[in-house]
């Protein structure tokens, strides 16, 4: 019997929006048009992606080449604070993901390609509590990557047999 490892779904009371502004007017900042931006993009579809995949989506697009780098990084760190944006670091680089309105999961890794596969298990949960109760720790989450490779690139990785081999 196959596992379902898929990922479910998660009820919000706000948009990503409303929660950001509410977030930056918390603490008197103001909601810039730039800002907007840089949202309306994160929240367009659901990829992971670092600072500089965000940037050259940005430019592709005519509304969006008056944000600055800077302000790219300043929004993406605001994002994480106000619960929105999940930022993991692989291979050396900060990679982000949607953290509002997803549920808690896990990673798999592709150290070649990089690609990232998401999934949720109640068995690791599980675990986690468990181990948690042991130590008498109250867990608020948990993050866990396993790093490997995907089947294309195991697949890419194989050779075809030449007949010298056979020699």
């Amino acid at each position: 019997m196959k596992q379902d490892f898929s990922l479910g779904q998660v009820e919000v009371a706000m948009s990503p929006r409303e929660r950001f502004e509410e977030y930056l007017q918390s603490r008197q900042k103001r909601v810039t048009s730039q800002r907007r931006i840089i949202l309306d993009q994160v929240f367009s579809h659901h990829d992971h992606f670092d600072a500089d995949q965000l940037l050259a989506e940005l430019t592709a697009e005519v509304r969006a080449r008056k944000v600055s780098r800077p302000t790219v990084y300043r929004t993406l760190s605001e994002l994480v604070d106000a619960g929105l944006l999940r930022s993991m670091t692989l291979g050396g680089r900060a990679v982000y993901e949607h953290d509002y309105g997803y549920p808690q999961h896990d990673h798999l890794h592709c150290q070649q390609c990089d690609r990232l596969i998401e999934f949720q298990s109640q068995e690791l949960a599980q675990i986690r509590d468990a181990v948690a109760r042991e130590h008498r720790f109250r867990p608020t989450g948990h993050r866990m990557i396993v790093t490997g490779l995907c089947e294309e690139c195991q697949k890419a990785r194989r050779r075809p047999t030449r007949p010298t081999d056979l020699i």
